[in-house]
């Protein structure tokens, strides 16, 4: 088997705090918060009246009505992303072999707006069926994948991730392993969600898994603090083009980093908690060092999953501790859900991003929101808390897990 080396040629996004790759990192490293009052429905009968929506957005500055029509949110934030991060490669399409191109996309539920939407209409309706056409291949998960390969004419290996918030990281470790083993060149890689629809929002507060804060909804978001009461549900999604390394560089390609490894693990403890002690988690991060070849002291910046959860940022910390607390010099960590809010299925495309930026500007976001540290969380972790910190960055683990106890890390490095 081939073990070919994979780096990132163009990234895109669009998210909470910025509608283009540029402006999201610009808001990430100004510590800019992107919760506001919920604008897709009346909130008013719910527990939280808040969430971090893509702003400004018109779907009609990206694309005419009949494609709209045929597309869900979720669908239309991966088409945005992907063709920013297209662009940004500057693939020339006519000049690849587009049987060696492939696409993964993620995300955790789909079309879920779509599926809303119809349900009310059918009840409104007197329960007259009348189905949109579209309504079918606008809510499955795999729609996305399919329409950017349809769009560009990508004929490789094509298919969807859905492992609830680990999703996209998933996407992403199975597009660097097909590149790695010679199975494709180039994958258009990430994930995407529209969660914030009434049925989503209900749901996870019936849980208590969101915040509730809605007099300070804009410091609602505060990983590892002492008074955090839950995550803020995001939408958006962030596209990465992941390319062999000899295939870049022979048609003279921006390099932003080297994909080095990925790790998965379940905890196979609970549907929704995770493991108090983060096994999964710590196993995830240690197949990841392994897969990348690498030891846990050349890890600089470690993008935390924390969601601002009670349990959930602890268990991760204990992981972390567990594996690089003992250590000369520990990684920097910072939370970056703390500015975008949570995306489900999509926060790893975004966050992988960041921690991709991280290392290429030599940047590390902070974690913003977060006066009081928990003294429950252990005390051999280095948390960035309030600003950014500007150090060399050579090496960054991103962290995903979600529902269900799947757990996936990545580990990007500077190519020199």
């Amino acid at each position: 088997m081939e073990n070919r080396r994979v780096v990132i040629t163009g990234m895109g996004a669009i998210t909470p705090i910025g509608n283009n790759l540029q402006e999201y990192w610009n808001a990430l490293v100004a510590g800019k918060s992107g919760a506001g009052p919920i604008t897709r429905f009346d909130h008013s009968k719910f527990k939280t009246h808040f969430a971090c929506e893509v702003k400004d957005y018109n779907p009609a500055d990206y694309f005419d009505r009949k494609e709209t029509r045929k597309m869900d949110l979720y669908s239309q934030f991966a088409m945005i992303s992907s063709e920013e991060a297209i662009k940004d490669a500057d693939l020339k399409l006519e000049k690849i072999n587009k049987k060696r191109v492939g696409v993964i996309w993620a995300t955790g539920i789909g079309g879920f707006q779509t599926f809303e939407e119809q349900v009310e209409d059918f009840v409104q309706n007197d329960l007259n069926p009348r189905f949109t056409p579209f309504f079918i291949h606008k809510i499955i998960p795999d729609t996305a994948a399919g329409l950017i390969s349809i769009k560009h004419g990508f004929q490789g290996i094509n298919f969807c991730t859905v492992s609830a918030c680990a999703s996209s990281s998933n996407a992403i470790i199975d597009a660097f392993n097909y590149i790695k083993w010679g199975k494709a060149d180039v994958f258009v890689t990430g994930g995407s969600e529209a969660p914030i629809t009434q049925a989503s929002v209900g749901g996870f507060n019936s849980m208590k898994a969101l915040s509730t804060n809605n007099e300070n909804y804009i410091q609602a978001s505060k990983p590892f603090d002492l008074n955090r009461d839950g995550f803020v549900i995001g939408e958006g999604g962030a596209a990465l083009i992941l390319e062999e390394y000899e295939h870049a560089m022979n048609r003279g390609a921006k390099i932003y980093a080297e994909v080095l490894g990925g790790g998965m693990a379940a905890d196979a403890y609970h549907i929704t908690a995770t493991h108090p002690e983060g096994i999964g988690a710590y196993d995830s991060m240690n197949l990841a060092i392994e897969d990348a070849e690498i030891s846990p002291e050349q890890i600089d910046y470690i993008n935390a999953h924390a969601t601002s959860t009670s349990l959930g940022d602890i268990s991760e910390m204990k992981a972390v501790a567990r594996l690089f607390g003992d250590l000369e010099k520990r990684p920097l960590i910072s939370a970056t859900k703390s500015m975008t809010g949570h995306l489900l299925g999509g926060a790893g495309s975004i966050e992988a991003v960041a921690s991709v930026m991280a290392i290429y500007k030599n940047i590390i976001p902070p974690t913003i929101n977060s006066t009081e540290i928990d003294s429950d969380l252990p005390d051999k972790v280095s948390l960035v808390i309030g600003e950014k910190v500007e150090t060399e960055v050579n090496v960054a683990l991103s962290n995903t897990f979600g529902f269900g106890g799947h757990n996936a890390s990545l580990i990007f490095k500077k190519v020199r």
